[in-house]
């Protein structure tokens, strides 16, 4: 078996014992004699492990019975539109910080939807490498933010208070990366392809005062009060995504819950943190410091063809999925859940020789 070190930004690496769990019950689930991807999302078996995986999550996370859990399709560029479309309504305000591509598609929604949409702070002067002040109102039906950006490189490192609102959370690639604080928070929302699970279903975290806010002219299909009222079953969902979910919240679990999670994210981070730190005029990060995440690391090197030689001599280590974002360039290390100490230490090592051997 040939395993590489994986820093792709998403669809994302995941723990190896989760793989090996799908992989011996792939073909027959819990003595079934059926595959958890051809049984009915109705029957006993599905709706016990989908029973066993939010009990689990409230847990783990620390979510308040306030809150519904949610399991829906089309990632956070759906909830763009779904959290206007159910939260606020045509002429009415909702506050968004603007910190990056996603926060402005997530705007570009709420204005196809006729919301005011109240500017509580951007970081586009400087090309996002920055988290703005964040900025409040009165009469916001919720203020938008996004906890981590995976193309800058920047995260909220404490999340901003909302006013006399509360905060809708785009949370798609720092979600079960660290503790939640949910003193603050209506609604948060994340695509399990960074840190939870594989890529196509939507982790929808969400306040049931919200319902109240529904239209009736809203298609069913579209009401988060649909999916909470049928346990996510209203119509098929992605059970087999769903499943995995499950999976990587029983090993977060192993791994000492989400704040030890979150101090092994902080020792990887580090390691190649570090290294930029020592070699600046080598390495220079897009982020400023005090906004660096902890999920995708950013940096350019003093040329192009540097770049490339380093991902060439990259892949020779098995190291892969560091090439940027096309909008910043240069070269990203997306260091989440499942990405080992191993892999960082690797990557921190192969780091400081290339810039010894280079003129750093």
């Amino acid at each position: 078996m040939r395993r590489v070190y994986n820093f792709s930004p998403g669809p994302a690496a995941l723990p190896l014992p989760v793989l090996e769990t799908i992989r011996d019950e792939l073909l027959d689930y819990q003595n079934t004699g059926m595959s958890i991807m051809e049984m009915s999302h109705r029957g006993k078996v599905f709706e016990g492990l989908l029973d066993d995986i939010n009990q689990r999550l409230r847990k783990l996370a620390s979510i308040p019975d306030r809150f519904d859990i949610l399991y829906m399709t089309g990632g956070a560029s759906a909830q763009f539109a779904f959290v206007p479309m159910n939260l606020s309504g045509k002429g009415r305000k909702a506050g968004y910080v603007n910190t990056g591509v996603w926060s402005e598609k997530a705007i570009e929604q709420a204005n196809l939807l006729g919301i005011q949409v109240f500017d509580a702070g951007s970081s586009k002067d400087k090309n996002h490498s920055y988290i703005p002040e964040v900025k409040t109102t009165s009469g916001l039906d919720y203020l938008h933010v996004t906890s981590n950006n995976t193309i800058y490189g920047t995260q909220f490192q404490k999340l901003p208070s909302p006013g006399d609102t509360k905060l809708v959370i785009d949370m798609s690639s720092d979600f079960l990366s660290r503790p939640i604080d949910w003193s603050n928070i209506g609604m948060v929302y994340a695509g399990a392809q960074k840190n939870a699970g594989p890529s196509g279903v939507t982790i929808v975290v969400v306040d049931r005062e919200y319902y109240g806010r529904e239209s009736a002219e809203t298609p069913t299909v579209f009401r988060y009060s649909t999916y909470a009222k049928n346990n996510s079953l209203y119509n098929t969902p992605p059970t087999f995504q769903m499943y995995v979910f499950g999976l990587v919240v029983s090993w977060i679990e192993k791994q000492g819950g989400l704040e030890e999670m979150h101090r092994y994210n902080q020792h990887k981070a580090e390691l190649i943190y570090n290294v930029m730190d020592e070699f600046p005029k080598f390495y220079t990060g897009h982020a400023v410091k005090n906004a660096r995440s902890l999920m995708n690391i950013t940096f350019r090197l003093p040329s192009e063809d540097l770049e490339g030689k380093f991902l060439k001599a990259a892949e020779e280590r098995k190291l892969m999925g560091l090439k940027g974002h096309r909008s910043v360039g240069g070269l990203r290390a997306s260091t989440y859940n499942a990405v080992g100490e191993e892999a960082c230490q690797v990557l921190s090592v192969l780091m400081r020789e290339f810039a010894r051997s280079n003129g750093g």
